[in-house]
């Protein structure tokens, strides 16, 4: 695979995604190393996209442990339960929030964060890790963005 993706620029939201999860496919694909593949995904994520962050927290003992991530620095341990991350972790269920300020609850890691959506990755019936991606704008993420991300996280599990 070439480090470099190829997007078309004017694609809607859908086609760009379309075009993009052969390309992490590829990416992950004979690569082994979990947190690598974390961490190159995550770049092709926020490169195709622009969102203010993406990145990785992984289940280590009783609370979630930041991973590879690209974007501003963040929260280094949630507690589950806790923040949209921690209920996802949780719930086992993808967590999409179209405005971060009306979720009860919410960790605020970065005030540039509007909106948000965790996937929660699950092995064996556990989760063992989430992707969090966050948008800068209001109502940004949306169904088509977790309908990607959850075929990105079964990449990696």
């Amino acid at each position: 695979m070439a480090e470099e993706l190829q997007l078309t620029p004017s694609a809607s939201k859908e086609e760009r995604y379309k075009e993009l999860l052969p390309q992490i496919e590829a990416l992950v694909t004979g690569e082994p190393d979990l947190i690598a593949n974390m961490a190159n995904v995550a770049s092709a994520i926020r490169m195709a996209t622009g969102y203010l962050w993406v990145g990785f927290y992984l289940v280590k003992e009783d609370e979630l442990v930041l991973g590879p991530f690209q974007g501003p620095i963040a929260c280094t341990r949630i507690q589950k339960g806790k923040g949209v991350c921690g209920i996802a972790w949780a719930t086992k269920q993808t967590q999409l929030v179209p405005d971060v300020d009306a979720f009860p609850g919410h960790i605020a890691c970065s005030s540039d964060s509007r909106s948000e959506i965790v996937v929660p990755g699950i092995k064996n019936g556990e989760v063992i890790f989430v992707l969090d991606v966050d948008s800068a704008r209001l109502k940004e993420l949306d169904e088509a963005d977790a309908r990607f991300f959850e075929k990105v996280v079964s990449l990696l599990q």
